[in-house]
């Protein structure tokens, strides 16, 4: 009974590892991201915050092609970077609840999640030229 408990946890745990690996070596999360900033805050113009979505493409440029550790980094520290930014920002209980506070809060956990996935693919990420030593 212990051994299926301890197969189950080990499974659980590498299943959520292996999750947030292929979350941050997707292009897909930095480009949604990206779009979200833009519909928040480009009416009224906010240029502080519109400046990440420029830099969140090109990490998803840059994953496609095929540098992908290192547009898991980019997408890590400047997701982390807007979501420190926008979780200063106060809203009151009632705006939580409208159109505009739906898209923020699914801004922000899209953030943590960029966060997390983007870390995990980085630090156990490789890049196609290490291990081969030119000597």
């Amino acid at each position: 009974m212990a051994d299926k408990v301890t197969d189950e946890t080990a499974k659980a745990k590498s299943s959520l590892a292996l999750s947030l690996k292929k979350w941050g070596d997707s292009a897909l999360p930095p480009a949604l991201l990206s779009t979200f900033i833009g519909a928040q805050h480009l009416r009224p113009p906010q240029y502080l915050p519109l400046a990440f979505a420029p830099i969140l493409m090109f990490s998803s440029y840059l994953n496609v092609n095929s540098y992908v550790k290192d547009s898991a980094g980019i997408t890590a520290a400047w997701s982390g970077l807007y979501l420190l930014l926008a979780a200063r920002r106060k809203q009151t209980f009632r705006n939580k609840w409208s159109p505009r506070g739906a898209l923020r809060g699914a801004t922000l956990a899209l953030c943590a999640a960029n966060v997390a996935g983007g870390g995990v693919s980085y630090v156990f990420g490789k890049r196609d030229n290490e291990g081969s030593s030119t000597s």
